[in-house]
């Protein structure tokens, strides 16, 4: 698994911004795939989750309703909607990669990781 992140910005609060995270590898389709952010000062945090076929999300109480887990395996791509983005959502967002499901990376320990792409909500 060889993950790039991307679409990290500038936005103002209550704009939107769409992460896109590539598999250049040919097992995209075999993992469950999440987002997790790291923002100053405090520890990495689970965002979202999706499993290999797309048929279950998972995510944190924090974005509910505002950020949107998808995924396209015929382009081996993840990507995270996020909508009414607020000042506090400003962090590097990672995307990562686990064989074992949605479970393990609610968790926060999956086995493959992405570069991060920053995100920074201005008010």
């Amino acid at each position: 698994v060889q993950l790039q992140a991307s679409g990290g910005g500038l936005v103002q609060a209550g704009g939107s911004l769409r992460l896109s995270c590539v598999d250049s590898s040919r097992t995209f389709s075999r993992y469950a795939m999440g987002w997790f952010r790291q923002a100053p000062g405090k520890e990495r945090e689970f965002v979202a989750a999706i499993s290999r076929g797309g048929g279950t999300l998972r995510y944190a109480d924090s974005v509910k309703g505002r950020f949107t887990i998808s995924r396209d395996n015929t382009k081996n791509t993840v990507y995270l909607q996020m909508n009414s983005l607020k000042p506090e959502d400003t962090a590097v967002y990672y995307c990562a990669a686990d064989e074992r499901g949605v479970g393990v990376l609610t968790t926060g320990l999956p086995d493959y990781w992405g570069q991060g792409t920053q995100v920074t909500v201005s008010s």
